[in-house]
């Protein structure tokens, strides 16, 4: 790492350092985010990130979390006005490279909190810039998605300082973008919305404060169960907590700063290790790092724990469990908590695959049962259209599995939990919902946020991101 990116990283963890004291020392004392921060080489003279100069006043910061308030924002009114100008700056391809080009040439110590490969980047941001767009007149629906991409965003480094930056490069480049029709009103509600969404951020990180914001972890194990997939143990530095359903993010030392999100394929367990199952999906990104080239010994970073598809301490209801692909990592945990417990509940699993070769890990149904006398394994198995398929079309597959789950039998009181490629997810979740089983009574990994295409992206319609095709689909299962 160069001596820029040395003293800047060093300059962060001391500005770290003090701003904990000083919330140890006296808690309401912090009302607002640090002002700027420095970084430089010797003899060059340093490069401060300082704030936007059109609204925030000597001494403020407009990206604080503690004045944060969802309800103070009126983002309808925002988003009329975006709206109307929308076109000037759509596709977003354009606006978000000259975003990147003017950050990183303005300060480009900040390149080294960005991957080597922008291309997932810019999709994601694409699909953030629509996001908030879209929801602008749903404030607290942005505030709870972007607390989450806070907390997320806490192991990349960002720091409430690096969106000062960020807003900077955005108005440079929407002008750049937008040429002469643009309008300073414009410019001034992108601000706002960017302000908005950056302060729920900041509000996340500052709330998960006690939480490491990832854990060094070393490969125990690294077994190829497909060519293209891989099942992956690994022991933590320290303790890790989580829930049997959760999922992580992991990041590979081969690809710096580039997170993926796993489920965990295993239940606590006394040793401590963790199980990851990978399909690699592209070439070039982590899920290829981590399935081709990952070994026994080498080390990973672990984000935290995070997902809501988990058991309830208490079942009062009977569950029906859904797993395709290596959807089955998360089910498979599910069945080892549900073993551990001493009173059960009758579940039902379907168990979706391409075909009986790619049930990697499950094992034959008879064997799932054996040792479950409350459990109920039904296969299913999806044939791929075609001929020479990559194992990327999910639609024969999904139609199979929702057809075959609501056909078995009648699923009113009981809980259900889903997991799999979107394709299969969407469409059981679907039927399910139309046979009457409450939303609330149906459990799946994030599939949306902001982290998947809107419908502008599917469509093709106007304004559509031209990176569209690279959509992330939350977690890889």
């Amino acid at each position: 790492m160069s001596t820029v990116n040395e003293d800047y990283h060093a300059l962060l963890a001391r500005h770290e350092a003090m701003r904990l004291r000083r919330r140890m020392l006296s808690p309401q004392s912090e009302s607002a985010a640090p002002q700027g921060l420095a970084a430089g080489r010797a003899g060059g003279g340093p490069r401060a990130i300082g704030r936007s100069s059109d609204t925030a006043g000597p001494g403020s910061s407009p990206y604080g979390a503690a004045d944060f308030d969802p309800a103070s924002y009126d983002g309808t009114a925002d988003q009329r006005v975006i709206t109307e100008y929308l076109e000037l700056v759509t596709p977003f391809g354009q606006l978000i490279t000259h975003l990147y080009d003017t950050m990183f040439r303005r300060w480009p110590y900040l390149r080294s909190l960005f991957p080597e490969s922008m291309e997932f980047q810019r999709a994601h941001l694409a699909r953030a810039f629509w996001y908030l767009i879209e929801n602008l007149h749903r404030p607290d629906d942005i505030a709870e998605v972007f607390g989450r991409l806070g907390r997320d965003h806490r192991k990349l480094g960002v720091r409430p300082v690096h969106f000062q930056a960020f807003e900077t490069a955005l108005c440079e480049a929407l002008r750049r973008t937008a040429g002469p029709r643009w309008a300073e009103a414009v410019e001034q509600a992108w601000v706002r919305m960017l302000r908005f969404a950056a302060a729920a951020m900041v509000r996340g990180a500052e709330e998960a404060l006690a939480e490491p914001p990832y854990w060094q972890a070393t490969v125990t194990a690294h077994e190829r169960r497909r060519p293209d997939l891989a099942v992956l143990r690994v022991r933590t530095n320290e303790p890790y907590p989580y829930r049997a359903g959760q999922f992580a993010a992991l990041e590979s030392p081969l690809l710096p700063q580039a997170w993926r999100q796993y489920s965990i394929a295993c239940a606590p367990r006394p040793d401590g290790e963790l199980e990851f199952h990978v399909r690699q999906s592209c070439a070039g990104g982590v899920s290829e790092a981590l399935v081709a080239r990952t070994r026994a010994g080498d080390t990973l970073r672990v984000g935290p724990a995070r997902g809501s598809m988990t058991l309830d301490d208490e079942l009062a209801s009977d569950l029906v469990l859904v797993a395709a692909d290596t959807g089955w990592a998360p089910v498979k945990a599910l069945l080892e908590d549900l073993s551990a417990r001493r009173r059960h509940r009758n579940v039902r699993l379907f168990l979706g695959a391409h075909s009986f070769a790619d049930l990697y890990d499950a094992g034959p149904p008879s064997e799932l049962e054996r040792r479950r006398p409350w459990l109920r394994v039904t296969p299913v198995i999806g044939r791929r259209p075609g001929t020479g398929a990559a194992g990327d079309d999910y639609d024969a597959l999904a139609e199979a599995v929702a057809e075959a789950v609501t056909r078995h039998g009648d699923w009113a009181g009981h809980l259900a939990y889903v997991s799999g490629p979107t394709a299969v997810v969407e469409a059981t979740v679907t039927r399910l919902t139309a046979a009457g089983m409450p939303p609330g009574s149906i459990r799946h990994d994030p599939l949306s946020d902001i982290l998947r295409p809107s419908p502008r992206a599917v469509t093709g319609g106007p304004g559509a991101p031209t990176t569209a095709s690279t959509a992330y689909e939350g977690v890889e299962s």
